[in-house]
């Protein structure tokens, strides 16, 4: 039981780069701070990682689920499981936020939000990195505010595979199976997940009963493939792929309760080869992600639309000294989207950029120092080049200092620019941000401050019926505060808090950030075979619209609690229950959420 508690310290302690001096971290990497795979002491960004121990410890479901736990975001959500969601990294909008699966761009233009993360599931997720800040002198324009990379599993060494069930409220089954072969040179992992429940009535006004509405089902089916191949011990070829279905219910404002479907399929895949040669490591990747989504039933706007990026990069790390490198990279993108709208009336836009990056990490005795510098070249835009730069002091073991300033651009989306709500726009201009944060690590203990800028902010502009730039600067800054510690022998403690101020450039809040939030959890270990957990969320103030206007949604706390049973080497079971003291709340005004509900399952493995 004493390697559990290790784990989820470690798993816990990642939520910040607060990591104790007496855990054993040697082994544990990231690789989307710079690219590439290094150990978490030697990052000087704001990192926040997930690991598969706190996923299945948990049984988080969702990548929303996941981040939720985070300190720095916030999110909304359009109902329940399945429905449209936000996640805002910092106060910063969804669409400034990258999001990466297996480091392919899981970018959807087709939605004036940007990506939503409702129907990608955890099921065979090895871990999420969190990068907060602007990261576009590594990443490119998509991220202004940070970086969201879900990292897959790999194939373990031998013959391997798992069966997981589970069944709960609003008719919920879930099923996964997993099969996986590492051997020689060949490593093959295949994997299988498929959820689908009753569910609940998407919009609910308030104060209304939620018995007394239509519920609204989910559907989603997810198949995931990576195939390597290993030509010798210092050149590979992996394959990765994912592909999701979902089909989730919804309701239309106007007939009332007209019933309304939303259909998504999408596709990430890419290739890549990676060879070593002396102290070069080099490599060249090619990826694509495809969303496709369907109104189904709806009489006003979009019926279909089809997002599809793509890359070409070539990348090479060069090792020098003995613990320095320096990272040359140089690419070409594409983005393009086509719609459908009710007319049965077509249209089309695209973007392409090639881009040309350099990163160099120096790590000295007490020091670690890196510069990033990304330069992109766009067929629709200004070109831009933007950058970062990050330090970490040791001062000792138990005591580090760290801060970073970064810059970035983001384009807009493509269907701002097409808008097939209103009149269409040739003239939006990018986004531009600058963020700075600076924070320590004592032990257990993480403390960060943030700040950051966004000038020429894209917004719906009324008059016009079309989306323009804004003058002047919304601001974000906050701090976020974390600690993790075993305080009896069996047990874990994590808590963390994030204080948010969202404003913009008439100094008024933005709508629906929290103005504080409030996680924490306690795992218990002191029983053999068994973990027990309660988890709760306390989201502080938050209003529906901007300037603290509209619906008050915030002031309320949520439990859960988790309980697992391991039968054997071979054989576990669980049980979870969400929102364990059946509060009533909503996170966007109008819409629905979850009320108590239990879920129970097996997993069996060899």
């Amino acid at each position: 039981m004493n390697n559990k508690i290790t784990m989820s310290l470690i798993t816990c302690a990642l939520f910040t780069t607060a990591l104790s001096a007496d855990a054993n971290i040697g082994e544990i990497t990231v690789y989307s701070a710079t690219k590439s795979e290094q150990s978490i002491k030697d990052v000087t960004s704001n990192i926040s990682v997930i690991t598969k121990e706190e996923i299945e410890e948990k049984h988080l479901g969702t990548a929303l689920d996941a981040l939720k736990l985070i300190p720095g975001i916030s999110f909304t959500q359009n109902g329940g499981v399945g429905s449209t969601s936000s996640i805002m990294l910092r106060g910063s909008s969804n669409n400034r936020l990258l999001v990466l699966i297996d480091g392919i761009r899981y970018k959807n233009n087709g939605s004036t939000s940007g990506t939503s993360l409702s129907n990608i599931s955890l099921s065979n997720v090895e871990r999420i990195e969190v990068i907060k800040g602007a990261q576009s002198g590594v990443w490119g324009p998509d991220a202004a505010s940070g970086v969201i990379n879900i990292i897959t599993k790999n194939a373990e060494n031998g013959t391997h595979g798992s069966i997981e069930l589970e069944k709960g409220s609003f008719n919920t089954n879930k099923q996964n199976i997993s099969l996986s072969h590492n051997e020689g040179s060949i490593s093959i992992l295949f994997s299988a997940s498929r959820f689908e429940n009753d569910g609940f009535s998407v919009k609910l006004p308030k104060g209304k009963n939620l018995d007394d509405y239509e519920a609204d089902a989910y559907k989603n089916t997810t198949l995931n493939a990576k195939i390597k191949y290993s030509i010798n011990d210092k050149s590979n070829i992996i394959f990765t792929y994912q592909k999701t279905d979902a089909l989730k219910e919804l309701d239309s404002s106007a007939p009332e309760n007209k019933l309304l479907k939303h259909d998504v399929k999408d596709i990430a895949k890419s290739i890549k080869y990676t060879n070593v040669y002396k102290n070069h490591k080099y490599s060249i990747k090619i990826d694509e992600a495809k969303i496709s989504s369907k109104n189904i039933g709806t009489t006003f706007g979009v019926t279909e639309v089809n997002s599809t990026n793509g890359t070409v990069e070539l990348f090479d790390k060069i090792s020098y000294n003995a613990k320095d490198f320096l990272i040359l990279g140089l690419g070409k993108s594409k983005d393009k989207i086509d719609y459908t709208n009710t007319s049965n009336e077509n249209n089309d836009a695209y973007t392409k950029s090639s881009f040309v990056y350099l990163t160099n990490n120096n790590k000295f005795e007490n020091f670690v120092l890196t510069q990033s510098l990304r330069h992109d070249t766009f067929n629709s835009f200004d070109n831009k080049t933007t950058g970062k730069i990050g330090i970490k002091y040791y001062v000792s073991n138990d005591f580090s200092l760290n801060s970073n300033y970064g810059t970035a651009y983001s384009v807009p989306l493509l269907i701002k620019n097409l808008n097939p709500w209103g009149s269409s726009t040739t003239e939006l201009e990018p986004e531009t941000t600058k963020s700075f944060d600076i924070g320590f690590d004592y032990k257990d203990f993480n403390a960060t401050y943030f700040y950051s800028k966004v000038d020429n902010l894209i917004d719906w502009d009324s008059p016009s019926s079309t989306y323009s730039n804004l003058d002047g600067e919304s601001k974000f800054k906050g701090i976020e505060l974390s600690y993790s510690h075993i305080i009896l022998e069996d047990t874990l403690l994590s808590v963390n808090y994030t204080r948010l101020s969202a404003k913009n450039k008439d100094q008024e809040n933005l709508k629906r950030r929290p103005t504080q939030t409030f996680n924490t959890s306690v795992d218990y270990y002191g029983i053999n075979d068994l973990h027990l957990n309660l988890n709760a969320q306390y989201i502080g103030k938050r209003f529906d619209k901007a300037n603290d206007q509209g619906e008050q949604t915030g002031r309320y706390t949520i439990f859960n609690t988790v309980v697992n049973y391991e039968v054997n080497k071979y054989l576990s079971m669980f049980l979870k229950i969400n929102n364990l003291t059946d509060k009533i709340y909503q996170v966007v005004d109008g819409y629905s959420t979850e009320r108590r509900s239990a879920y129970v399952g097996l997993k069996a493995s060899f």
